[in-house]
């Protein structure tokens, strides 16, 4: 009787120091503040536990058409460095012109060009008559001074930007980068003759844009570290004066690779997200593909391996240099699923060179995915504001996917029902309704042949 008791006490006592390690690690983990965000799946900011057949996998946009081919007399088969943007109603480019012969050696001069579209596929190269090509004014030149090789252009959403600098653009010059700007992004002048940022490898295309989240200018431009070609950042409040200058860095046990381009650029949906597509180069082959990277606070990335297009897709891809993301995203009238991004193909080659066009779906540069074993992932602790969640998510055929909301302590307060199809943004339907306002909260995903993209509270 004695042995039954005490063993009766000790199994007790075992489920309750059971009870105390399932329930600590909810207990003890600090909250992450998503406040009303949009928070996406690329990286374990909001990622607490996995089980099961559940990982996050890179997704690959999908190839589309042709939308722009360098058949120009000033521009050519090494027509590159192609910087979108959208602006007034418009969406617009800016790239470089140029061409070499089959001995790779240039047959002209770089020439900066402009281009503009209303529908982000179908692109006109307007006749502006600002420069003379071989006697002629009709063409669609923009510039012909120093910083041809890569002038990258961008769109100042700077609230206290004057009209007349609305437009701004880095140029590399002798010595760095030049300061450009522009009232219409095709009448441009040197803000200054001096460079503005002088530390660095600059034969790449460097960029900087406006961050509106922190109030400053963010640059990003090619440097040589530790023995191969990497990226280095630096912010503004003018655009003149550069500080805080650092190499970029990377999780642990991240590769050292050559990274030729970086396509760093804010999330237009999550804008506390830098999503960039670098270039990796290989040295050997001078072959190069784009990667996905992204960041929380624009120096420290998580980097993926795969390429994100690899050389094997269409078309003409797997030679020298051809084979980089422009910089630049938009989602297209008419297609609110979608994130339009562009890459170049056929480099060097006896024809001229090309852009295409790959679509994302919305969010979905990776995914929460459940195989066909199913499994569970569970959030970290969210601190949140908003009475309603919505997901961005795809239930395969014969999948399931249902979410729970948990309390500090781990208990269940919420379970929806199951969920199926294909939505964007789309309210959870519950079958025990959870009150949400603001507070703390764990969700937990039960998947199965389905993806989760990104979630918000509304």
């Amino acid at each position: 009787m004695r042995i039954d008791t005490r063993r009766t006490v000790l199994q007790a006592f075992a489920a309750m120091l059971l009870a105390i390690s399932t329930v600590a690690p909810a207990l003890s983990a600090e909250p992450v503040d998503i406040g009303n965000r949009l928070e996406l799946f690329v990286d374990d900011h909001v990622i607490g536990k996995v089980t099961g057949d559940v990982q996050r996998t890179l997704l690959r946009p999908e190839p589309k058409e042709v939308v722009f081919v360098t058949d120009e007399p000033w521009e050519g088969n090494t027509s590159g460095y192609y910087s979108y943007f959208q602006s007034e109603g418009l969406y617009r480019m800016i790239y470089r012109g140029w061409q070499h012969d089959p001995n790779k050696k240039a047959a002209h001069k770089e020439v900066t060009c402009y281009a503009e579209s209303k529908d982000g596929i179908h692109w006109t190269k307007p006749k502006l008559g600002l420069f003379a090509w071989n006697g002629s004014k009709e063409n669609n030149i923009v510039w012909l001074g120093p910083g041809t090789h890569n002038f990258t252009a961008f769109y100042d959403t700077n609230p206290s930007t004057p009209p007349e600098s609305r437009y701004k653009a880095f140029g590399g010059g002798r010595g760095g980068l030049l300061p450009f700007e522009s009232p219409d992004c095709k009448h441009w002048k040197l803000i200054q003759k001096k460079p503005v940022i002088t530390n660095g490898a600059f034969d790449s295309q460097n960029l900087a844009f406006w961050d509106t989240d922190r109030g400053e200018y963010r640059a990003y431009w090619r440097y040589f570290g530790n023995g191969v070609r990497s990226i280095r950042t630096s912010t503004s409040k003018d655009f003149i004066h550069w500080e805080n200058e650092a190499d970029l860095s990377y999780a642990e046990g991240t590769p050292t690779e050559h990274l030729y381009t970086n396509a760093i650029q804010k999330y237009f949906r999550a804008p506390h997200l830098f999503i960039g597509f670098p270039t990796r180069f290989e040295a050997k082959s001078q072959q190069v593909e784009p990667i996905l990277m992204t960041s929380r606070d624009g120096r420290k990335f998580h980097r993926y391996a795969d390429a994100v297009v690899p050389r094997t897709a269409p078309k003409d891809r797997n030679h020298n240099r051809s084979n980089y993301m422009a910089w630049g995203m938009f989602q297209l009238p008419g297609k609110p699923k979608e994130i339009s991004v562009y890459a170049t193909e056929n480099y060097y080659e006896p024809t001229p060179g090309r852009v295409r066009r790959f679509v994302y779906r919305v969010d979905g540069f990776t995914a929460m995915r459940g195989g066909g074993d199913g499994g569970q992932m569970t959030t970290k602790p969210l601190n949140y504001t908003g009475k309603q969640l919505l997901l961005n998510y795809v239930v395969r055929a014969g999948g399931t996917l249902t979410v729970e909301a948990l309390n500090k302590s781990g208990d269940v307060i919420g379970k929806s029902q199951p969920l199926n199809g294909d939505a964007v943004d789309a309210p959870i339907a519950w079958q025990q309704a959870p009150v949400f306002s603001r507070g703390v909260v764990q969700l937990r995903f039960t998947l199965k042949n389905a993806d989760v993209y990104s979630l918000r509270f509304n």
